[in-house]
């Protein structure tokens, strides 16, 4: 089994990947790291700011990783927000039986009432540097952004509304 978690930053992807880890003892992958590894290394000129040309050059490298995994029957947790909405146009149906997508959204009003909680929450699994960018309104719009996109595309969404509960079962 495959799990795609994308989503807004500070929605929670890399916390979800974490407790379905423990839960299942599924590996994870976060495309965060892959990106850093690609900047630093001189790989890319793209900068962690590049976030459509990050997702066009990251995609097919990550695509091919949940391929393999398919392919070797491993099970594999993949978070970050560089999966595409038409993600599903890369895989035959064969494929596609072996992955589960999930794209996390926090509502405005969630935003609105817990933005403090969401700025204290940031560090919890990654150390952050620096997220002095992340202010309500760039949250906002970030949200109302992958929630116009997940809708356009069909795609399957979390809507975080009122409490910040996510429960999957693989």
């Amino acid at each position: 089994m495959i799990v795609l978690i994308t989503g807004a930053s500070h929605t929670g992807k890399t916390v979800l990947a974490q407790r379905l880890l423990e839960k299942y003892k599924y590996p994870y992958f976060s495309i965060d790291h892959l990106k850093m590894g690609l900047i630093r290394s001189g790989n890319t000129e793209l900068t962690p700011m590049d976030d459509n040309e990050l997702t066009e050059y990251l995609w097919p490298i990550v695509r091919e990783m949940v391929k393999t995994a398919i392919e070797n029957k491993q099970n594999l947790i993949v978070e970050g927000c560089y999966i595409p909405f038409d993600w599903q146009k890369d895989f035959d149906a064969n494929y596609l039986e072996s992955i589960k997508y999930y794209c996390l959204v926090m509502s405005e009003e969630y935003i609105r009432n817990h933005f403090a909680d969401i700025k204290k929450y940031a560090n919890i699994i990654e150390n952050r540097l620096d997220y002095e960018w992340c202010t309500m309104e760039s949250v906002l719009e970030d949200n109302a952004e992958i929630l116009k996109l997940a809708k356009v595309h069909n795609v399957n969404y979390i809507l975080i509304d009122d409490k910040y509960e996510i429960n999957i079962d693989l």
